[in-house]
């Protein structure tokens, strides 16, 4: 069963100040259909994040994907935790998003500070054009971070930031059950606790 991304909010969240829908419709599911994704709709995705800010214009992300049931699914999905891939395994795509550390100007090479923030900024535009499409995704954090850029065929010189999924989201009986307290849109700090005027003042403890 598909769910229709404006049907996927049990509890609609509410904003201080007036935004844009999608930042407050987009959020990270896991429960997925196996519905395969177009590469029309995928490379979409993918040209929304080329248009991220990057210092210098490096544009140092790099993604490296592959399609559900494809040669290399296994060997991307395997780098997954185990339980990661008890839900991932049905995304019609995984994509390992990468930052070049460094960027190559009149000759010299440099090292960018900035990589993975500017990357970081790439991805979110991915994932914002991915939800106009109707599609979740997720970051995933949970990955063989040693043996990912021997099997991504990285050279030294590029980092391995994330993992994402992406797909259809399907109803929560598609989700092993360990999952569903955790299967809804989760809410954010209050302004207050990470917006300072002029000086950084006492940060409020974590829940």
């Amino acid at each position: 069963m598909s769910i229709h991304t404006s049907d996927v909010l049990t509890a609609p969240r509410r904003s201080d100040h007036a935004v844009a829908p999608l930042f407050l419709n987009r959020w990270s599911a896991r429960s997925l259909t196996q519905e395969t994704i177009p590469e029309t709709d995928l490379w979409a995705c993918f040209e929304a994040a080329r248009w991220a800010p990057s210092a210098f214009n490096a544009q140092p992300w790099r993604f490296i994907y592959a399609h559900r049931d494809t040669a290399d699914w296994e060997r991307l999905l395997g780098l997954l935790n185990s339980k990661n891939r008890q839900w991932a395994h049905r995304a019609a795509a995984l994509i390992f998003i990468v930052s070049r550390k460094d960027f190559i100007f009149q000759g010299e090479t440099f090292p960018i500070g900035s990589h993975s923030f500017d990357t970081g900024a790439a991805w979110s535009n991915l994932a914002h054009q991915a939800h106009i499409l109707g599609y979740n995704t997720r970051a995933i954090g949970g990955f063989d971070r040693k043996r990912a850029p021997e099997v991504l065929g990285l050279p030294d010189n590029y980092q391995v930031e994330t993992a994402v999924a992406i797909g259809r989201r399907a109803a929560l009986e598609h989700l092993d059950e360990v999952f569903h307290d955790q299967e809804t849109p989760s809410e954010r700090r209050p302004l207050e606790s990470f917006v300072f005027e002029g000086r950084f003042t006492a940060d409020m403890p974590q829940e």
